[in-house]
């Protein structure tokens, strides 16, 4: 009986996830095993292996003996677990493409496919003429002048006149006048409705009364803001309350008032609650019906509404001679930078205080034009403290634009990134973006998103662009320019510039683990994916866009998410077939390409469907390979000698990256027999390996390996790889003898596909392949032993070939292989089990056919592996238990348990008697 041919698992292949190296069968990434404590974690292309090394004869034997059962998929949360481990602890992915970072702060790097006229300037000169001293913003509409015709009331009204009659006022414009902070709001209008509440109380120590000569009268009653006294007018009735004062923290105190006030209603007497009712009958011509008393209650109120707002303006003007005149008296004298420096920020937060910022204060040119004489200054503190005042007055147009390429300026050296992240520039800089119209504005989003792509560069600010709402900011940023684009029918000016700086940024908080989250949560990837191909015309859009994915689909959910947007399969071939000579940009699609089909069985299909799918890979392939051979060609003598741990060229690796993807998709079981059959796919590879050596290019002579060896697994008509299995069974000898453990590892693989053909294992017998293997076995190395023993599993299908384990003590080491690996790698532990049974087919008796001592020593393993409480008990969770003991049930205890019986059986535990001397 003899254990040979195999059987194949569609279902890992299905479900095989993987980066990077790939291992013999189906699946690019399970070719490695990876030790968690003392577990060693088995790998998918372990069973695809092993199925390979056994022969046809299998499938008549598989009847009627228990040795070759089908393999049992294992437990989807085993699969998951045993990845887990394997990507934790050793690297099998292709590297992602670097991006060298540029020496420079500008707003288009050295690569960019703009032209320096065809691209606004990163360097300009701004003084403080270039700001506009009157700026206008309108709010609503056109606005007009308020009438300077103040009437004045007579001082005290006579007994005679109605009291319902009330003075004409001139129209007031609500934009003009700036209400005033909310407490003072408040106090105003009880004050008008004839209730004076006190406002909120402030700390004792900070408040500081501001003694003022100036009065304003206003009736009999009066009250004091910062050492004014203003009197309330008899118009509108007394006040039942005490007078207040204004103090410096912008809030009011009350103040002893020494008489009390009557009346306190701000209605005419014909509407009070009190008076004389006949004199309320023989006016009852003023007050006929409900309908006038509403229409005069209305205009009392409206009356009231005007004295506050003149109130207000009043309290406004002694805010901004108090509070205000005094700062900007310091800012005029510029006599340090620290001086001006301090009171640039006194100013802010007093403006801040007085509820003065915005673009409704009266006097707000006045401030403003001072503020720009100080741009001249020079000094970049200075500015910065300027230019985060000017915007919170939200200046407009040619201003704004300015104040961005003002803050742009110094934001260009990376010294003042300390000074930004100190006066939180930042969060002025995103209000623009939330709050500013695009349209009208968008030069000075340019320099501002220019300012945001600087400083995002700088890991320190990350975690406060992202918790300020930056992705949200730049994605809806991204969604406005293509919906405007869309709208148009064309691109706007300046759409292009503005989404590279946006790209750029949104590229470097996808370093954050928060940040991919909040792409995934507000889909940014179809956002990105539909201005890609919106413009598509524009490399340096494209690029960025191309930098975000790469980085991305390195992480299982955001791959997945890409990968389920349907339409990023033909985006990507189109943008290859239109930038096929611009490596930076095809390298980092063909690098997205590797990543969706390795982690997608659908990505596979969904790719492999799209029109030109294969055409436009193999044409890539051409070009590429062509240019390597030109490179190689031009180079002068001595040039091409080997370099240790040489970094692949530009060219070779992008040829690493389009192998990865041919191996990634020919995991696919529909798809890998149709590469298989494919001369040009086939011929691009071994001529790959023909005219690259591992010293030139390892990355790419691994990887080109693994690529047939993932094609060679599938045995079907008309295969090329079939068809030329001696040659490539030629060219995979000087991976076996070089130094490069991952090389000789891959050559093992693919011969262990390959020798299942009966003319392959007279070739490696032939080449002494056979004796390396064997030699292999002392690696100590699990998935060499696992190859190694899979292909002295297929040569001892032949009956004259099974001596060869004679040789170099191969059965010895497989012993050792056995005691070795065997508890934890129960496949591997099967494979030897397997090697031995076939080895021993015509056994007469143990001793003889494995040796005195391994026939001992496989008795006491076999019988220890074989109890179960023994072999399944290690320190593992509860999904790798289970994991251990399918495989030990399912492949090892069958094969094993006839091995122990046959060794048994033709064993005896007798001695034999001493020769008696004569």
């Amino acid at each position: 009986m003899v254990l040979g041919g195999g059987w194949r698992d569609e279902d890992a292949a299905a479900v095989c996830p993987g980066l990077g190296r790939w291992g013999s069968g189906h699946c690019p990434k399970w070719g490695s095993r990876c030790l968690r404590g003392r577990v060693w974690c088995l790998s998918e292309e372990h069973c695809i292996l092993k199925e390979k090394m056994l022969s046809s004869n299998d499938k008549k034997l598989g009847k009627l003996d228990p040795f070759y059962p089908s393999l049992v998929s294992k437990p989807k949360t085993s699969a998951e677990i045993i990845s887990e481990a394997r990507n934790a602890l050793r690297t099998v992915r292709t590297q992602r493409p670097f991006t060298p970072r540029e020496d420079q702060r500008k707003l288009f790097g050295p690569a960019s496919s703009r032209t320096p006229e065809n691209r606004p300037p990163s360097s300009f000169s701004l003084h403080a003429s270039s700001f506009e001293l009157s700026d206008s913003r309108p709010i609503s509409g056109t606005r007009l002048s308020p009438l300077e015709l103040k009437p004045k009331a007579p001082a005290s009204p006579s007994a005679e006149e109605d009291p319902c009659f009330s003075f004409p006022k001139p129209p007031v414009d609500p934009v003009k006048i700036r209400r005033i902070s909310s407490a003072r709001a408040r106090l105003f209008r009880a004050a008008s409705q004839g209730a004076l509440l006190p406002d909120r109380s402030f700390p004792a120590e900070s408040k500081k009364t501001v003694v003022s000569k100036e009065m304003v009268m206003m009736g009999n009653s009066m009250v004091e803001i910062n050492g004014t006294y203003l009197r309330e007018s008899n118009t509108i009735g007394h006040l039942k309350s005490h007078p207040f004062q204004l103090t410096y923290d912008g809030g009011f105190r009350e103040i002893k008032q020494q008489e009390g006030f009557k009346g306190t209603t701000s209605l005419p007497s014909c509407l009070g609650s009190g008076g004389d009712q006949g004199k309320r009958r023989a006016r009852a011509s003023s007050c006929p019906s409900s309908s006038d008393l509403s229409r005069l209650e209305t205009k009392a109120v409206s009356k009231a509404n005007l004295q506050e707002k003149d109130t207000e303006i009043e309290v406004n003007e002694v805010f901004w001679n108090t509070r205000i005149v005094p700062i900007l008296h310091e800012l005029e004298k510029e006599e340090n930078i620290e001086t001006v420096c301090a009171a640039c920020t006194q100013l802010h937060h007093t403006l801040e205080e007085g509820n003065m910022l915005g673009n409704k204060f009266k006097r707000r040119s006045i401030l403003l034009k001072t503020l720009y004489k100080l741009v001249d200054v020079g000094s970049d503190l200075l500015s910065l403290k300027l230019a985060k005042i000017i915007l919170a007055l939200k200046v407009s147009r040619k201003n704004l634009l300015n104040v961005c390429k003002l803050i742009f300026k110094i934001s260009r050296n990376e010294k003042n990134d300390s000074l930004i992240q100190n006066d939180n520039i930042l969060e002025s800089l995103l209000e623009v973006l939330r709050s500013e119209d695009l349209q009208t504005n968008s030069e000075a989003f340019l320099y501002c998103m220019g300012t945001i792509k600087f400083i995002s560069g700088n890991p320190r600010f990350l975690n406060e662009m992202i918790s300020k709402g930056a992705v949200e900011i730049l994605t809806n940023l991204v969604k406005q320019i293509k919906e405007n684009t869309k709208k148009c029918e064309t691109c706007l000016p300046n759409s292009g510039h503005l989404l590279v700086q946006a790209t750029a940024t949104l590229r470097n908080l996808v370093d954050s683990p928060l940040a991919r989250s909040k792409f995934l949560s507000i889909s940014t990837l179809p956002q990105l994916c539909t201005v890609m191909e919106r413009y598509m015309d524009d490399k340096d859009v494209c690029t960025n866009i191309a930098r975000i994915f790469s980085k991305l689909t390195t992480y299982r959910d955001s791959c997945a998410a890409l990968a389920n947007y349907s339409r990023c399969y033909a985006l990507f071939l189109n943008l290859i077939n239109k930038y096929q000579n611009k490596q930076d940009l095809v390298i980092r699609i063909v690098f997205i390409l590797g990543n969706l089909t390795a982690k997608n069985n659908q990505a596979r299909e969904h790719f492999y469907k799209e029109k030109g799918s294969m055409e436009t890979l193999l044409s890539l392939f051409q070009t590429f390979y062509q240019l390597d051979l030109h490179s190689q060609r031009q180079a002068p003598p001595g040039a091409n000698r080997p370099v240790a741990q040489r970094p692949p060229s530009e060219v070779e690796d992008v040829l690493i990256k389009l192998t990865r993807v041919l191996a990634n998709i020919a995991i696919h079981p529909c798809i890998g027999p149709a590469l298989a059959t494919n001369p040009q796919v086939v011929g691009l590879l071994l001529t790959t390996l023909e005219y690259k050596s591992l010293d030139e290019c390892e990355e790419l002579v691994i990887n080109t390996t693994a690529t047939i060896n993932n094609l060679s697994f599938y045995q079907v008509k008309n295969s090329i790889i079939q068809d030329k299995k001696l040659s490539i069974a030629q060219l995979l000898l000087k991976l076996l003898v070089s130094n490069n453990m991952d090389g000789i590892l891959e050559a093992v693989r693919v011969f262990g596909n390959l020798s299942q053909d009966h003319d392959i294992c007279d070739f490696i017998v032939q080449n002494n392949v056979h004796k390396f293997m064997i030699a292999l076995l002392d690696a100590k190395h699990q998935d060499i032993c696992f190859s190694a023993c899979g292909v002295l599993l297929n040569l001892t299908v032949d009956k004259d070939k099974r001596v060869i384990l004679k040789e170099g003590g191969g059965i010895k080491k497989l012993v050792d292989c056995l005691r070795d690996f065997g508890p934890t790698d129960w496949q591997l532990a099967c494979l030897v089990c397997k090697t031995l049974w076939n080895f021993s087919e015509n056994i007469t008796k143990a001793s003889a056919c494995f040796g005195d001592e391994d026939t001992n020593t496989l008795l006491v393993l076999l019988s220890s592996f074989l109890n179960e409480e023994l072999a399944l008990d290690g320190s593992f969770d509860q999904d790798l238990k289970n994991y251990h003991k399918l495989h030990w049930e399912t492949e090892f205890k069958p094969v094993a348990q006839q091995l122990l019986n046959r060794i048994q059986s033709h064993h005896t535990f007798l001695e034999p008697l001493p020769v008696p001397s004569f």
